[in-house]
């Protein structure tokens, strides 16, 4: 009996030459389209929920400010990075906030201040750090909240 035996086909080869392009492309999309967060809260915050919330136009003017509880349970207030008491609260956005955005007769300027408080921060807390922002000029305030799931 006569076998045939059939040549060894190949597979075809992959060209793998422009695989680095691809990679640094996808890598540079991602980049530029990725928002990097400047800050990382160190609180513990839950946000309120509420319905008809709006989005901000304009996120370049915002400093953030978290009102939250830390591992024990103890109230605080960050701004960028730092933990602060009531008081250091208008140094502290002044040395956060960018500088063209300030305005010269007031220190607030421009700057947006979006807080951050936790659903169960005592309102007698919140009072508080809306009375020294309007003390350093800080009127223009935005809250955080999450959609309202029915």
């Amino acid at each position: 009996m006569n076998i045939r035996r059939h040549k060894q086909r190949s597979v075809p080869r992959l060209n793998m030459a422009s695989m680095p392009d691809l990679i640094f492309t996808v890598l540079f999309f991602f980049m530029i389209v990725t928002h990097m967060r400047s800050e990382s809260p160190r609180l513990s915050v839950e946000t309120p929920e509420g319905k008809e919330l709006t989005q901000p136009q304009n996120k370049r003017s915002m400093v953030n400010l978290y009102i939250g509880t830390d591992k024990h349970g103890v109230t605080h207030i960050q701004v960028g990075d730092r933990i602060v008491s009531v008081e250091q609260i208008g140094a502290a956005l002044s040395a956060v906030a960018q500088p063209s955005l300030m305005d010269d007769e007031m220190q607030g300027g421009g700057t947006v201040v979006n807080i951050k408080a936790d659903r169960n921060t005592p309102m007698g807390v919140v009072a508080d750090v809306k009375q020294q922002l309007r003390n350093y000029g800080y009127l223009s305030i935005r809250y955080n909240a999450t959609e309202k799931k029915d």
